[in-house]
């Protein structure tokens, strides 16, 4: 079983419908606990455990986004071959549209869907959290005002001193050089909105468009940069209503809607 996942999940059932969900910057695994019982049976709620965090904390992070998407690519491609779909917010939803892409490049089995909250469309920069140098202080300051970091934490140094170098690595992957766009994906594109993101506008998000040639649809919940948190319940009922279009009932034996695999490049 690749370490990129939970031992809990190697026994899920071939025809389930998962849900591989890609951490925030300075998140883990732990940031999607509780969404299992929240979006019920019909998904298997996946969390990747990206290395250099929570329990693989000694493991060395990626700063080099080709690189990690590489070892995902790697890694989850066996599990990739049962009925999925890609969830990632802010970071993670980076992480989670550059493995379709190069899944898509190389000709494999794509998503059933991509669900993308919190980040500008794939061909604009980088939101610029703050300059590399900050101090801890400044930092710590910057992702608590975007919501990313509970008060409770601030109050903790020895705490914030484990999750700094985490956040610092992760912007590190988020504002390096993108490999060249490929063509637009041939997947149901579904992105999500915060109406006060002070750090990536809507707008910004809705031009995630220009990337599918497949279905696309846009979801503003009232909130900051965290509103999946703030706005947990109306935003789970959202996610929960368009996994059901994707869901087992379409895809019990394993194989893949022809749509979806239509233009992919051997």
């Amino acid at each position: 079983m690749t370490r990129y996942l939970s031992d809990r999940h190697i026994d899920l059932p071939t025809g389930a419908l998962r849900m591989f969900c890609f951490p925030f910057a300075g998140g883990g695994a732990s940031s999607y606990v509780g969404w299992q019982r929240r979006l019920g049976p019909e998904v298997q709620v996946v969390p990747v455990r990206l290395p250099g965090r929570e329990d693989r904390l000694a493991e060395p992070r990626f700063t080099d986004l080709d690189a990690l998407v590489t070892e995902l690519d790697e890694q989850l491609g066996p599990e990739l071959d049962h009925p999925h779909v890609f969830f990632g917010h802010s970071m993670g939803a980076l992480i989670a549209f550059s493995l379709a892409e190069r899944r898509h490049a190389r000709g494999q089995e794509l998503p059933e869907a991509l669900l993308l909250s919190g980040y500008r469309a794939r061909h604009l920069p980088a939101p610029r959290i703050a300059d590399r140098n900050a101090s801890d202080e400044e930092l710590a300051a910057v992702l608590a005002a975007l919501g990313g970091i509970p008060q409770r934490l601030l109050e903790h140094p020895e705490w914030l001193s484990a999750l700094l170098p985490v956040a610092r690595d992760d912007l590190l992957l988020c504002a390096g050089p993108l490999s060249r766009a490929i063509a637009p994906l041939p997947v149901p594109l579904y992105v999500f909105a915060g109406s006060e993101d002070r750090l990536v506008a809507p707008e910004a998000i809705r031009l995630w468009e220009q990337h599918t040639t497949g279905p696309f649809e846009m979801d503003t919940f009232a909130g900051g940069h965290f509103f999946i948190r703030d706005c947990d319940t109306e935003f789970l009922a959202r996610v929960a209503q368009l996994l059901r279009r994707h869901g087992a009932a379409g895809t019990a034996s394993g194989a893949r809607p022809p749509r979806l695999l239509e233009g992919v490049s051997s």
